[in-house]
Protein backbone atom coordinates (compact mmCIF):
# COMPACT_ATOMS: atom_id res chain seq x y z
CA UNK A 1 0.00 0.00 0.00
CA UNK A 2 1.30 3.45 -0.97
CA UNK A 3 2.15 5.61 2.06
CA UNK A 4 1.98 9.31 0.97
CA UNK A 5 3.14 10.70 4.33
CA UNK A 6 6.31 8.59 4.33
CA UNK A 7 6.95 9.60 0.73
CA UNK A 8 6.46 13.29 1.52
CA UNK A 9 8.75 13.02 4.55
CA UNK A 10 11.60 11.47 2.54
CA UNK A 11 11.15 13.96 -0.31
CA UNK A 12 11.23 16.79 2.21
CA UNK A 13 14.56 15.55 3.50
CA UNK A 14 15.91 15.32 -0.05
CA UNK A 15 14.89 18.91 -0.75
CA UNK A 16 16.71 20.12 2.37
CA UNK A 17 19.82 18.37 1.06
CA UNK A 18 19.41 19.99 -2.36
CA UNK A 19 19.09 23.42 -0.77
CA UNK A 20 22.34 22.84 1.09
CA UNK A 21 24.15 21.88 -2.12
CA UNK A 22 22.82 25.02 -3.84
CA UNK A 23 24.52 27.09 -1.15
CA UNK A 24 27.88 25.55 -2.11
CA UNK A 25 27.82 27.87 -5.13
CA UNK A 26 27.85 30.93 -2.83
CA UNK A 27 31.59 30.66 -1.99
CA UNK A 28 32.30 30.32 -5.72
CA UNK A 29 30.40 33.56 -6.40
CA UNK A 30 32.33 35.27 -3.60
CA UNK A 31 35.73 34.06 -4.82
CA UNK A 32 35.09 35.34 -8.34
CA UNK A 33 33.31 38.51 -7.06
CA UNK A 34 30.17 37.83 -9.08
CA UNK A 35 26.79 39.32 -8.27
CA UNK A 36 24.62 36.18 -8.17
CA UNK A 37 25.35 35.21 -4.57
CA UNK A 38 21.91 36.41 -3.39
CA UNK A 39 20.13 34.35 -6.05
CA UNK A 40 21.85 31.18 -4.82
CA UNK A 41 21.00 32.10 -1.23
CA UNK A 42 17.34 32.57 -2.12
CA UNK A 43 17.23 29.40 -4.26
CA UNK A 44 18.66 27.32 -1.44
CA UNK A 45 16.35 28.95 1.13
CA UNK A 46 13.23 28.25 -0.95
CA UNK A 47 14.26 24.66 -1.63
CA UNK A 48 15.27 23.88 1.95
CA UNK A 49 12.24 25.74 3.31
CA UNK A 50 9.77 23.71 1.26
CA UNK A 51 11.62 20.55 2.23
CA UNK A 52 11.55 21.48 5.93
CA UNK A 53 7.79 22.15 5.82
CA UNK A 54 7.20 18.78 4.15
CA UNK A 55 9.42 17.09 6.72
CA UNK A 56 7.88 18.55 9.89
CA UNK A 57 4.31 18.22 8.60
CA UNK A 58 4.78 14.45 8.39
CA UNK A 59 6.75 13.90 11.61
CA UNK A 60 4.07 11.48 12.86
CA UNK A 61 4.15 9.44 9.66
CA UNK A 62 4.53 5.66 9.78
CA UNK A 63 8.21 5.40 8.86
CA UNK A 64 8.36 2.25 6.77
CA UNK A 65 9.37 2.37 3.11
CA UNK A 66 7.79 -0.40 1.06
CA UNK A 67 9.01 -1.46 -2.35
CA UNK A 68 6.11 0.46 -3.90
CA UNK A 69 7.07 3.57 -1.94
CA UNK A 70 10.63 3.13 -3.17
CA UNK A 71 9.65 3.37 -6.84
CA UNK A 72 7.54 6.46 -6.20
CA UNK A 73 10.18 8.20 -4.07
CA UNK A 74 12.96 7.57 -6.57
CA UNK A 75 10.97 8.85 -9.55
CA UNK A 76 9.45 11.80 -7.68
CA UNK A 77 12.85 12.57 -6.13
CA UNK A 78 14.41 13.07 -9.55
CA UNK A 79 11.48 15.19 -10.78
CA UNK A 80 11.35 17.38 -7.68
CA UNK A 81 15.12 17.81 -7.58
CA UNK A 82 15.00 18.91 -11.22
CA UNK A 83 12.05 21.24 -10.62
CA UNK A 84 13.71 23.10 -7.73
CA UNK A 85 17.12 22.83 -9.39
CA UNK A 86 15.93 25.28 -12.03
CA UNK A 87 15.76 28.12 -9.46
CA UNK A 88 19.42 29.26 -9.76
CA UNK A 89 19.12 29.35 -13.56
CA UNK A 90 15.83 31.25 -13.49
CA UNK A 91 16.59 33.72 -10.69
CA UNK A 92 19.97 34.67 -12.19
CA UNK A 93 18.46 34.95 -15.67
CA UNK A 94 21.12 32.54 -16.99
CA UNK A 95 18.54 30.45 -18.84
CA UNK A 96 15.39 32.23 -20.04
CA UNK A 97 12.18 30.20 -19.90
CA UNK A 98 11.17 27.42 -17.54
CA UNK A 99 11.23 24.74 -20.26
CA UNK A 100 14.88 25.41 -21.13
CA UNK A 101 15.85 25.66 -17.46
CA UNK A 102 14.10 22.38 -16.62
CA UNK A 103 15.64 20.63 -19.64
CA UNK A 104 19.14 21.74 -18.62
CA UNK A 105 18.53 20.75 -14.99
CA UNK A 106 17.04 17.30 -15.54
CA UNK A 107 19.77 16.68 -18.11
CA UNK A 108 22.21 17.44 -15.29
CA UNK A 109 20.62 15.30 -12.58
CA UNK A 110 20.12 12.37 -14.97
CA UNK A 111 23.78 12.82 -16.08
CA UNK A 112 22.67 13.05 -19.71
CA UNK A 113 24.60 16.18 -20.63
CA UNK A 114 22.19 17.27 -23.38
CA UNK A 115 22.41 21.07 -23.32
CA UNK A 116 20.48 24.00 -24.78
CA UNK A 117 23.22 26.54 -24.01
CA UNK A 118 25.01 28.41 -26.79
CA UNK A 119 26.85 30.77 -24.43
CA UNK A 120 28.45 28.50 -21.84
CA UNK A 121 31.58 30.62 -21.45
CA UNK A 122 29.46 33.70 -20.67
CA UNK A 123 27.91 32.01 -17.64
CA UNK A 124 29.02 32.97 -14.14
CA UNK A 125 31.34 30.64 -12.25
CA UNK A 126 28.60 29.99 -9.68
CA UNK A 127 26.15 28.84 -12.35
CA UNK A 128 28.77 26.66 -14.06
CA UNK A 129 29.62 25.09 -10.71
CA UNK A 130 25.94 24.40 -9.90
CA UNK A 131 25.47 22.95 -13.39
CA UNK A 132 28.40 20.56 -12.81
CA UNK A 133 27.25 19.75 -9.29
CA UNK A 134 23.83 18.59 -10.52
CA UNK A 135 25.60 15.91 -12.54
CA UNK A 136 27.90 14.88 -9.73
CA UNK A 137 24.93 14.42 -7.39
CA UNK A 138 22.95 12.54 -10.00
CA UNK A 139 25.91 10.33 -10.87
CA UNK A 140 25.96 8.23 -7.76
CA UNK A 141 22.29 8.84 -7.19
CA UNK A 142 20.31 11.20 -5.05
CA UNK A 143 18.73 8.27 -3.27
CA UNK A 144 22.02 6.53 -2.49
CA UNK A 145 23.14 9.83 -0.95
CA UNK A 146 20.02 9.89 1.20
CA UNK A 147 20.76 6.39 2.51
CA UNK A 148 23.45 7.95 4.68
CA UNK A 149 20.85 9.90 6.66
CA UNK A 150 17.71 7.75 6.35
CA UNK A 151 18.70 5.56 9.33
CA UNK A 152 18.57 8.72 11.47
CA UNK A 153 14.87 8.91 10.62
CA UNK A 154 14.39 5.27 11.48
CA UNK A 155 13.71 4.38 7.84
CA UNK A 156 15.26 1.26 6.34
CA UNK A 157 16.75 2.11 2.97
CA UNK A 158 17.05 -1.19 1.12
CA UNK A 159 13.84 -0.61 -0.82
CA UNK A 160 15.20 2.69 -2.11
CA UNK A 161 18.55 1.13 -2.99
CA UNK A 162 16.82 -1.58 -5.03
CA UNK A 163 14.76 0.99 -6.93
CA UNK A 164 17.73 3.29 -7.50
CA UNK A 165 20.07 0.50 -8.68
CA UNK A 166 17.73 -1.80 -10.62
CA UNK A 167 20.44 -3.50 -12.67
CA UNK A 168 20.39 -7.23 -13.41
CA UNK A 169 22.60 -8.23 -10.46
CA UNK A 170 23.04 -5.35 -7.99
CA UNK A 171 25.93 -5.98 -5.63
CA UNK A 172 26.07 -4.95 -2.03
CA UNK A 173 29.47 -4.40 -0.48
CA UNK A 174 27.99 -4.61 3.00
CA UNK A 175 24.75 -6.12 4.33
CA UNK A 176 23.72 -2.75 5.75
CA UNK A 177 22.72 -0.28 3.04
CA UNK A 178 24.11 2.66 5.00
CA UNK A 179 27.56 1.07 4.97
CA UNK A 180 27.21 0.26 1.26
CA UNK A 181 26.40 3.91 0.52
CA UNK A 182 29.42 5.06 2.53
CA UNK A 183 31.75 2.78 0.57
CA UNK A 184 30.29 3.84 -2.77
CA UNK A 185 30.60 7.52 -1.92
CA UNK A 186 34.12 7.07 -0.57
CA UNK A 187 35.26 5.60 -3.90
CA UNK A 188 33.37 8.34 -5.76
CA UNK A 189 35.05 11.07 -3.69
CA UNK A 190 38.54 9.55 -4.03
CA UNK A 191 38.27 9.28 -7.82
CA UNK A 192 36.87 12.82 -8.09
CA UNK A 193 39.65 14.27 -5.94
CA UNK A 194 42.36 12.38 -7.83
CA UNK A 195 41.10 13.64 -11.19
CA UNK A 196 40.97 17.23 -9.93
CA UNK A 197 44.62 17.08 -8.88
CA UNK A 198 45.77 15.41 -12.10
CA UNK A 199 43.90 17.85 -14.38
CA UNK A 200 45.11 20.81 -12.33
CA UNK A 201 48.66 19.51 -12.70
CA UNK A 202 48.22 19.77 -16.47
CA UNK A 203 47.08 22.74 -18.52
CA UNK A 204 43.68 23.13 -16.88
CA UNK A 205 42.90 25.76 -14.24
CA UNK A 206 41.61 24.70 -10.83
CA UNK A 207 37.99 25.76 -11.42
CA UNK A 208 37.78 23.94 -14.77
CA UNK A 209 39.51 20.92 -13.22
CA UNK A 210 36.91 20.77 -10.43
CA UNK A 211 33.93 21.12 -12.78
CA UNK A 212 35.20 18.58 -15.29
CA UNK A 213 36.07 16.08 -12.57
CA UNK A 214 32.56 16.38 -11.14
CA UNK A 215 31.00 15.70 -14.53
CA UNK A 216 33.52 13.02 -15.57
CA UNK A 217 32.93 10.83 -12.53
CA UNK A 218 29.19 11.26 -13.01
CA UNK A 219 29.57 10.26 -16.69
CA UNK A 220 27.60 13.45 -17.30
CA UNK A 221 29.57 15.41 -19.87
CA UNK A 222 28.78 19.02 -18.94
CA UNK A 223 31.76 21.23 -19.73
CA UNK A 224 32.68 24.80 -18.85
CA UNK A 225 33.61 25.35 -22.52
CA UNK A 226 31.35 25.48 -25.57
CA UNK A 227 33.79 23.25 -27.47
CA UNK A 228 33.84 20.69 -24.64
CA UNK A 229 37.22 18.98 -24.08
CA UNK A 230 38.28 19.95 -27.63
CA UNK A 231 38.97 23.39 -26.10
CA UNK A 232 42.20 21.90 -24.71
CA UNK A 233 44.44 20.51 -27.44
CA UNK A 234 46.40 18.58 -24.84
CA UNK A 235 47.14 14.85 -25.07
CA UNK A 236 47.71 14.81 -21.28
CA UNK A 237 44.25 16.21 -20.50
CA UNK A 238 42.58 13.96 -23.08
CA UNK A 239 44.18 10.80 -21.70
CA UNK A 240 43.51 11.71 -18.04
CA UNK A 241 39.82 12.32 -18.75
CA UNK A 242 39.67 9.10 -20.82
CA UNK A 243 41.07 7.15 -17.87
CA UNK A 244 38.55 8.54 -15.39
CA UNK A 245 35.63 8.12 -17.80
CA UNK A 246 36.66 4.47 -18.05
CA UNK A 247 36.82 4.14 -14.25
CA UNK A 248 33.42 5.85 -13.88
CA UNK A 249 31.94 3.36 -16.34
CA UNK A 250 33.33 0.42 -14.35
CA UNK A 251 31.30 -1.37 -11.68
CA UNK A 252 32.17 0.44 -8.43
CA UNK A 253 32.21 -2.89 -6.63
CA UNK A 254 35.25 -3.81 -8.73
CA UNK A 255 36.85 -0.47 -7.89
CA UNK A 256 36.32 -1.33 -4.23
CA UNK A 257 38.10 -4.66 -4.76
CA UNK A 258 40.86 -2.85 -6.63
CA UNK A 259 41.44 -0.48 -3.70
CA UNK A 260 41.88 -3.56 -1.51
CA UNK A 261 44.37 -5.05 -4.03
CA UNK A 262 42.02 -7.92 -4.92
CA UNK A 263 42.87 -7.63 -8.62
CA UNK A 264 42.07 -11.28 -9.25
CA UNK A 265 38.40 -10.59 -8.56
CA UNK A 266 38.53 -7.61 -10.92
CA UNK A 267 39.99 -9.40 -13.93
CA UNK A 268 37.96 -12.58 -13.40
CA UNK A 269 34.79 -10.53 -13.79
CA UNK A 270 33.33 -11.32 -17.20
CA UNK A 271 31.50 -8.04 -17.60
CA UNK A 272 34.76 -6.15 -16.99
CA UNK A 273 36.61 -8.28 -19.54
CA UNK A 274 33.90 -7.66 -22.14
CA UNK A 275 33.97 -3.96 -21.25
CA UNK A 276 37.71 -3.79 -21.94
CA UNK A 277 37.27 -5.88 -25.08
CA UNK A 278 34.55 -3.63 -26.51
CA UNK A 279 36.57 -0.49 -25.77
CA UNK A 280 39.78 -1.82 -27.32
CA UNK A 281 38.04 -3.41 -30.30
CA UNK A 282 36.06 -0.31 -31.31
CA UNK A 283 39.06 1.94 -30.57
CA UNK A 284 41.42 0.04 -32.86
CA UNK A 285 38.94 -0.18 -35.73
CA UNK A 286 37.99 3.51 -35.54
CA UNK A 287 41.62 4.61 -35.08
CA UNK A 288 42.61 2.64 -38.18
CA UNK A 289 39.68 4.17 -40.06
CA UNK A 290 40.64 7.71 -39.01
CA UNK A 291 44.25 7.15 -40.00
CA UNK A 292 43.22 5.87 -43.44
CA UNK A 293 40.34 8.26 -44.24
CA UNK A 294 41.19 11.49 -42.40
CA UNK A 295 44.95 11.35 -42.79
CA UNK A 296 45.56 11.88 -39.08
CA UNK A 297 48.77 10.73 -37.43
CA UNK A 298 48.85 7.44 -35.54
CA UNK A 299 48.82 9.00 -32.06
CA UNK A 300 46.11 11.55 -32.88
CA UNK A 301 43.94 8.90 -34.54
CA UNK A 302 44.30 6.64 -31.51
CA UNK A 303 43.66 9.48 -29.04
CA UNK A 304 40.53 10.79 -30.80
CA UNK A 305 39.29 7.24 -31.23
CA UNK A 306 39.75 6.03 -27.65
CA UNK A 307 38.40 9.27 -26.21
CA UNK A 308 35.18 9.15 -28.24
CA UNK A 309 34.74 5.39 -27.77
CA UNK A 310 35.08 5.62 -23.97
CA UNK A 311 32.98 8.80 -23.86
CA UNK A 312 30.11 7.18 -25.76
CA UNK A 313 30.22 3.68 -24.23
CA UNK A 314 30.24 5.15 -20.70
CA UNK A 315 27.53 7.66 -21.78
CA UNK A 316 29.69 10.60 -20.63
CA UNK A 317 29.31 12.62 -23.82
CA UNK A 318 32.52 14.69 -23.77
CA UNK A 319 34.03 15.42 -27.18
CA UNK A 320 37.48 16.11 -28.55
CA UNK A 321 36.38 15.77 -32.16
CA UNK A 322 33.20 16.14 -34.22
CA UNK A 323 32.57 12.51 -35.16
CA UNK A 324 29.81 13.62 -37.56
CA UNK A 325 32.64 14.69 -39.90
CA UNK A 326 34.15 11.21 -39.91
CA UNK A 327 33.58 8.64 -42.66
CA UNK A 328 30.05 7.10 -42.61
CA UNK A 329 31.23 3.64 -41.44
CA UNK A 330 32.92 5.26 -38.42
CA UNK A 331 29.80 7.29 -37.59
CA UNK A 332 27.83 4.04 -37.74
CA UNK A 333 30.19 2.42 -35.21
CA UNK A 334 29.75 5.38 -32.86
CA UNK A 335 25.97 5.02 -33.24
CA UNK A 336 26.18 1.32 -32.37
CA UNK A 337 28.16 2.19 -29.24
CA UNK A 338 25.27 4.34 -28.05
CA UNK A 339 23.33 1.13 -27.34
CA UNK A 340 25.96 -0.31 -24.97
CA UNK A 341 26.19 1.80 -21.80
CA UNK A 342 28.54 1.44 -18.85
CA UNK A 343 28.89 -1.48 -16.49
CA UNK A 344 26.16 -2.42 -14.03
CA UNK A 345 26.91 -0.70 -10.73
CA UNK A 346 28.64 2.24 -12.44
CA UNK A 347 27.50 5.83 -12.91
CA UNK A 348 27.07 5.17 -16.65
CA UNK A 349 23.66 5.07 -18.30
CA UNK A 350 22.41 3.05 -21.25
CA UNK A 351 21.37 -0.63 -21.35
CA UNK A 352 24.61 -1.68 -19.54
CA UNK A 353 27.37 -4.04 -20.67
CA UNK A 354 26.09 -6.87 -18.47
CA UNK A 355 22.76 -6.97 -20.28
CA UNK A 356 24.56 -7.02 -23.64
CA UNK A 357 26.75 -9.92 -22.46
CA UNK A 358 23.85 -11.97 -21.07
CA UNK A 359 21.83 -11.36 -24.24
CA UNK A 360 24.72 -12.49 -26.45
CA UNK A 361 25.32 -15.57 -24.30
CA UNK A 362 21.63 -16.45 -24.31
CA UNK A 363 21.55 -16.19 -28.12
CA UNK A 364 24.47 -18.59 -28.53
CA UNK A 365 23.02 -20.96 -25.93
CA UNK A 366 19.70 -20.92 -27.78
CA UNK A 367 21.46 -22.31 -30.86
CA UNK A 368 22.81 -25.16 -28.73
CA UNK A 369 19.33 -25.80 -27.30
CA UNK A 370 17.95 -26.14 -30.83
CA UNK A 371 20.55 -28.81 -31.58
CA UNK A 372 20.10 -30.54 -28.18
CA UNK A 373 16.43 -29.92 -27.26
CA UNK A 374 16.49 -32.19 -24.20
CA UNK A 375 19.66 -30.74 -22.71
CA UNK A 376 19.64 -28.20 -19.87
CA UNK A 377 21.98 -25.46 -21.08
CA UNK A 378 21.94 -22.46 -18.73
CA UNK A 379 23.44 -19.06 -19.41
CA UNK A 380 26.58 -18.68 -17.31
CA UNK A 381 28.19 -15.47 -16.11
CA UNK A 382 31.37 -15.57 -14.04
CA UNK A 383 31.06 -19.40 -14.12
CA UNK A 384 27.70 -19.23 -12.34
CA UNK A 385 24.34 -20.09 -13.89
CA UNK A 386 22.20 -16.99 -14.39
CA UNK A 387 18.70 -17.42 -13.05
CA UNK A 388 16.10 -17.81 -15.80
CA UNK A 389 14.08 -14.99 -14.25
CA UNK A 390 17.05 -12.64 -14.63
CA UNK A 391 17.50 -13.62 -18.29
CA UNK A 392 13.79 -13.03 -18.90
CA UNK A 393 14.02 -9.64 -17.18
CA UNK A 394 16.96 -8.65 -19.39
CA UNK A 395 15.20 -9.74 -22.57
CA UNK A 396 12.10 -7.81 -21.49
CA UNK A 397 14.24 -4.74 -20.74
CA UNK A 398 15.88 -4.86 -24.18
CA UNK A 399 12.48 -5.32 -25.87
CA UNK A 400 11.00 -2.36 -23.95
CA UNK A 401 14.09 -0.28 -24.72
CA UNK A 402 13.92 -0.92 -28.48
CA UNK A 403 10.13 -0.43 -28.68
CA UNK A 404 10.27 2.79 -26.65
CA UNK A 405 13.14 4.06 -28.81
CA UNK A 406 11.28 3.37 -32.06
CA UNK A 407 8.04 4.95 -30.82
CA UNK A 408 9.99 7.95 -29.53
CA UNK A 409 11.75 8.43 -32.88
CA UNK A 410 8.33 8.66 -34.51
CA UNK A 411 7.12 11.13 -31.86
CA UNK A 412 10.19 13.34 -32.29
CA UNK A 413 9.67 13.33 -36.06
CA UNK A 414 6.21 14.80 -35.39
CA UNK A 415 8.00 17.76 -33.78
CA UNK A 416 9.58 18.51 -37.15
CA UNK A 417 12.95 16.76 -36.81
CA UNK A 418 14.51 14.95 -39.74
CA UNK A 419 15.03 11.19 -39.41
CA UNK A 420 18.72 11.39 -38.47
CA UNK A 421 18.18 14.06 -35.79
CA UNK A 422 15.04 12.36 -34.40
CA UNK A 423 16.97 9.10 -34.11
CA UNK A 424 20.03 10.76 -32.62
CA UNK A 425 18.08 12.79 -30.05
CA UNK A 426 16.12 9.75 -28.83
CA UNK A 427 19.08 7.38 -28.57
CA UNK A 428 21.22 10.04 -26.88
CA UNK A 429 18.63 11.05 -24.26
CA UNK A 430 17.24 7.58 -23.54
CA UNK A 431 20.82 6.34 -23.14
CA UNK A 432 21.82 9.43 -21.08
CA UNK A 433 24.65 10.14 -23.53
CA UNK A 434 24.05 13.80 -24.44
CA UNK A 435 25.40 14.38 -27.96
CA UNK A 436 23.76 12.22 -30.61
CA UNK A 437 23.83 12.32 -34.39
CA UNK A 438 22.37 14.74 -36.90
CA UNK A 439 21.62 18.26 -35.65
CA UNK A 440 22.23 17.16 -32.04
CA UNK A 441 25.76 15.91 -32.74
CA UNK A 442 28.82 16.99 -30.73
CA UNK A 443 29.15 20.29 -32.62
CA UNK A 444 25.53 21.26 -31.93
CA UNK A 445 23.01 21.03 -29.07
CA UNK A 446 19.28 20.82 -28.32
CA UNK A 447 18.49 24.57 -28.35
CA UNK A 448 16.52 24.46 -31.62
CA UNK A 449 14.20 21.61 -30.61
CA UNK A 450 10.60 22.69 -29.96
CA UNK A 451 9.14 23.09 -26.48
CA UNK A 452 7.11 19.89 -26.81
CA UNK A 453 10.17 18.02 -28.04
CA UNK A 454 12.23 19.19 -25.07
CA UNK A 455 9.61 17.99 -22.59
CA UNK A 456 9.39 14.60 -24.26
CA UNK A 457 13.18 14.23 -24.32
CA UNK A 458 13.22 15.22 -20.62
CA UNK A 459 10.88 12.29 -20.00
CA UNK A 460 13.24 9.97 -21.91
CA UNK A 461 16.19 11.17 -19.81
CA UNK A 462 14.34 10.27 -16.61
CA UNK A 463 13.19 6.89 -17.94
CA UNK A 464 16.71 6.08 -19.16
CA UNK A 465 18.41 7.15 -15.92
CA UNK A 466 16.09 4.97 -13.82
CA UNK A 467 16.35 2.05 -16.26
CA UNK A 468 12.82 2.07 -17.71
CA UNK A 469 10.90 -0.14 -15.29
CA UNK A 470 11.24 2.15 -12.26
CA UNK A 471 9.33 4.88 -14.10
CA UNK A 472 7.15 2.85 -16.48
CA UNK A 473 5.78 0.71 -13.65
CA UNK A 474 4.06 3.85 -12.29
CA UNK A 475 1.88 3.89 -15.43
CA UNK A 476 0.60 0.39 -14.72
CA UNK A 477 -2.90 0.23 -13.13
CA UNK A 478 -1.82 -2.88 -11.21
CA UNK A 479 0.86 -0.86 -9.41
CA UNK A 480 -1.75 1.32 -7.71
CA UNK A 481 -4.10 -1.50 -6.68
CA UNK A 482 -4.07 -2.76 -3.11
Amino acid sequence: MFNPKTTLRVLGMLLMLEGFFMWLSIPVALIYKENDMMQFLISGAITSGVGFLAYISTRKAHLEVTKRDGYIIVTMGWLIFSFFGTLPFILTGSIPGFTNAFFETISGFTTTGASILNNIEEMSHGILFWRSLTQWLGGMGIIVLSLLVLPVLGIGGMQLFAAEVPGPTPDKLHPRVKETAKRLWSIYLIFTGAEILLLWAGEMGLFDAICHSLTTMATGGYSTKQASIAHWDSPYIHYIITLFMFLAGTNFTLSYFGFHLKFGKVFRNEEFRYYIGFVLGFTLVIALGLHMTAGEGVERSFRDSIFQVVSIITTTGFATADYMKWAPPLIFLIFILMFFGGSAGSTGGGPKIMRIVVMLKNSTQELKRLIHPNAVIPVRLNKQAVDTEVVTNILAFVAFYVVLAVISMFIMSLFGLDFETATGSVVATLGNIGPGIGDVGPAFNYAEISIGGKWYLSFLMLVGRLELFTVLILFSPNFWRK
